[in-house]
């Protein structure tokens, strides 16, 4: 029953779609279809005709519907081999794309231009440092602007080719636009001395484009099938001291179009290939940095006559096929993987074999939202000096706006290997090729322990966890990044690298922050020194590193032995977070740190008390020093001392040729609770300044208004004190009129613009006779006349916070008084 019913739903559906089908070819069948019952009718009961009318109906009907059944199988017939034609034929016919060419026009101005501008700003302003001419000394980058007419992609067509197991997009490029802007201005070296404006006004580049849907269409790699032509339009104005006309800076065509040309082969040109990402959900979070966790696992089928030396120009490499055709095959060969990233490299121990096994897991750390993680393969030589280079392959990465990452490298036969991380904390596994072919391949696992972010979250590395980052994203505004201390803690190293033939030294740390320095002591004679010093920095907004730079100390000059950047941002108010960075431009080493962000309790006391210890200031009186340390071959010093709080800088004079200086200056200093840190130095005119020790003032516990008078031992050096004075001030604000404060800060105003004016007529006698020692000195001057102008407008926003209180205050006052119950006479 079940089956008549269906069979006879399924004819139903066929003659109604029959019958449609017919209305649409056969318009006057409407007027017919009542003709013919008006026939049939007069020969039923008038005239009676013959049979052959409904046999007649019969026949057109069928004829009707072997058409249209022979429509349906021609349609079919034709979907079917277009998607024949799609997935198995190596190139299919030109497919016209004017519809994309117009979309393209509509978003162009306002959504691709001004995000395509931005990223080859970065991408040019990168190149123009390193591949500048000899007659440009600088050359900034002050405007870039692709203008508003885009590229014309696929103008004779686009069709799909196969390349390997993948299918292929290729259209051709064309972009003609004569009315971008690119300004970039340049400081010339000698003879042309000035400084000269290049601007770009026009540019063409045409060549052929290739899209690669990777990933289940998730992502589209892009790169030029070849190198493409490009021709640039070049204009010349002027600037500085000299005006400079187009035909006496040659050449500058000719250069702009070989960095455009090498910029665009290096990045986008068959193999290499740019990713754009097409997540389903857009968090909107812009990645600023990230750890990431790179095991070395092996390499396979190492074929030692395909090594071939490198024409790389930028490494050693004493191999040829002959070599290791003929010297390899009398002793095994012994490679290492070193693991680079930016300026961040790390090395593998030496593995045995054509199949060897590393399994070497590092830290790395990333700058931006994407990175390139470089494998460079060596052979170990214990009889040669310098390491024989082999090969060398790359995967690229980048982070996407759902919170995945993208992994994405070249594959055999140029094809493509890519893989997805949904989430940070998760194991991607990575089998790649050596450039070279018939080489071998290498295998590596990656896991991206965390990203941080430009609004100050951070991505968790536990999948579980989405909702609470999802809610730390969502609330991020209420994470202020401005108002609060950051407490960081140079806990310890460890695996420090060194020239010392002992393996061991004297490191000492340096962080900066903004304009605040520190340094930690020196440990001696190992290479996993313990400091456990803690140190607090005033929170800056903006994306703002602390940057790190580790030195071993040495009698004739500190050697560098590793640097590296921690982006603060993303930490919440009372958490810790305890990291291991690893150092960069060295083969080996970490440091450990606890960064913490705290209350800035200077910074509530001032809301919440009216500035109780803002209101007064610190001052100290640097009297004089003895047992100096000599810094010069004659045995003497020039010494000076520059004082550290917190932000602010200021120095004391230059006492020449002693060893037991006296100054008797005095300086002062807000009282906002910063450490006070004394740095003695020895000045010199032309060599850079050298450090002759340093100490801390402690004046937290000194009761106001008394003074201490103490000798503090220098630390750093063997021998030297410095005699200090140091008083917190606190004045009785209310003794003192308003008349009396504004008659002080104009006249406090009007000494520091007098001193400003009296340095730059002295700089320009200075300039006049050349004299660089005077200059060195007017330099000091002129920084201590901004840390006094600082101090001056700190004072004026204390001021401005009082006076806002006591308003405040006042208004409390009014409305309590108006809104009390006024009382009623009875």
């Amino acid at each position: 029953m079940v089956k008549r019913r269906w069979t006879g739903f399924q004819a139903k559906e066929a003659a109604m779609e029959l019958l449609n089908q017919m209305m649409r070819d056969k318009p006057l069948l409407p007027f017919l279809i009542p003709l013919g019952l008006f026939a049939w009718a007069v020969e039923r009961w008038l005239v009676p005709f013959s049979n052959w009318v409904p046999l007649a109906a019969a026949v057109w009907v069928t004829i009707q519907y072997g058409k249209f059944q022979r429509r349906l199988l021609v349609e079919d017939m034709n979907r079917r081999w277009k998607q024949l034609l799609l997935n198995t034929a190596p190139v299919t016919p030109l497919e016209p794309c004017e519809w994309f060419n117009k979309l393209l026009v509509e978003v162009w101005p306002n959504y691709m231009e001004p995000k395509l501008s931005r990223t080859f700003f970065s991408m040019v302003e990168k190149r123009l440092k390193y591949r500048k001419p000899k007659w440009i000394e600088k050359i900034e980058l002050q405007e870039f602007s692709l203008g508003p007419c885009p590229p014309n992609l696929g103008r004779n067509g686009m069709q799909w080719i196969t390349s390997g197991d993948q299918q292929v997009m290729r259209l051709g490029f064309d972009w003609d636009v004569n009315d971008m802007s690119i300004l970039l201005l340049a400081k010339l070296a000698k003879p042309l001395i000035g400084t000269a404006r290049i601007v770009i006004n026009s540019i063409q580049i045409k060549g052929d484009l290739l899209l690669r849907p990777i990933l289940d269409g998730q992502a589209v790699l892009y790169s030029f099938e070849s190198t493409p032509e490009i021709r640039i339009g070049v204009a010349f104005g002027s600037g500085g001291s000299q005006t400079l006309p187009a035909t006496e800076l040659p050449g500058v065509p000719t250069w702009l179009v070989k960095l455009f040309t090498e910029t665009i082969a290096k990045i986008m040109v068959e193999p290499r290939r740019h990713c754009y990402s097409l997540p389903p959900v857009d968090l909107r979070k812009k990645a600023t940095g990230g750890f990431l966790s790179v095991t070395v696992v092996s390499a396979s089928n190492l074929v030692r006559n395909s090594m071939k030396s490198s024409n790389s120009g930028t490494r050693q490499s004493t191999i040829v096929s002959s070599h290791l055709s003929g010297n390899l095959g009398k002793k095994a060969l012994k490679t290492f993987v070193e693991v680079e990233v930016g300026d961040l490299t790390r090395r593998t121990s030496v593995s045995e074999g054509l199949n060897p096994r590393w399994d070497a897991t590092f830290n790395m750390i990333l700058h931006g939202e994407s990175g390139i993680l470089k494998f460079h393969l060596y052979e170990w030589d214990q009889s040669g000096v310098r390491l024989n280079y082999l090969t060398s392959c790359e995967i690229k990465m980048k982070y996407v706006a759902d919170d995945s990452t993208v992994f994405w490298a070249i594959g055999h036969r140029s094809g493509v290997v890519a893989k997805q991380a949904e989430n940070c904390g998760k194991e991607v596994e990575m089998t790649i090729p050596f450039e070279e072919a018939n080489l071998g391949e290498l295998t590596v696992r990656l896991i991206l322990k965390e990203w941080q972010f430009s609004d100050g979250s951070v991505s968790l590395s536990n999948s579980t966890n989405s909702a609470a980052q999802l809610l730390l994203y969502n609330s991020h505004n209420l994470q202020m990044r401005t108002g609060r201390k950051l407490k960081v803690t140079v806990v310890e190293g460890r695996s420090l690298s060194t020239k010392d033939k002992s393996g061991k030294c004297d490191p000492y740390v340096k962080l900066q922050y903004g304009k605040a320095f520190y340094r930690t002591k020196i440990i001696s004679h190992t290479s996993d020194p313990v400091w456990k010093h803690i140190f607090e920095f005033d929170e800056i907004g903006g994306g703002e590193y602390l940057k790190i730079k580790c030195y071993s100390a040495d009698i004739f000059g500190d050697e560098n032995i590793g640097c590296a950047r921690v982006n603060l941002e993303g930490i919440s108010e009372g958490s810790c977070r305890d990291i291991w960075v690893p150092l960069e431009k060295v083969n080996s080493g970490e440091l450990r740190f606890q960064i913490e962000v705290v209350k800035n309790e200077d910074n509530e006391s001032l809301k919440n008390s009216g500035m109780k210890q803002g209101s007064g200031w610190i001052e100290l009186v640097l009297v004089e020093a003895k047992d100096l340390v000599a810094a010069d071959i004659r045995g003497t010093s020039d010494p000076y001392v520059r004082v550290h709080y917190g932000n602010i800088k200021k120095r004391t004079k230059v006492i020449y040729k002693t060893l037991i200086p006296q100054w008797n200056q005095t300086l002062e200093f807000p009282d906002n609770g910063s450490p006070m840190i004394l740095h003695v130095k020895d000045h010199n005119a032309v060599l850079p300044t050298s450090s002759i020790g340093h100490c801390t003032v402690e004046y937290e516990a000194l009761p106001p208004n008394q003074t201490a008078d103490k000798w503090i031992p220098l630390q750093g050096v063997k021998s030297g004190e410095i005699h200090v004075r140091i008083t917190r001030k606190i004045p009785d604000l209310q003794k003192k009129s308003n008349l009396d404060t504004v008659m002080s800060s104009l006249s406090k105003a009007h000494k520091i613009s007098t001193q400003i004016r009296d340095i730059l007529k002295k700089f320009q006698g200075l300039i006049e006779d050349g004299d660089l020692e005077g200059l060195s000195l007017a330099l000091s001057e002129v920084e201590s006349a901004e840390d006094e102008q600082e101090e001056y407008m700190i004072q004026l926003q204390r001021e401005k916070t009082l006076l806002i209180n006591k308003i405040s205050e006042l208004g409390h006052e009014i409305s309590r008084t108006s809104s009390a119950p006024t009382k009623m006479s009875y």
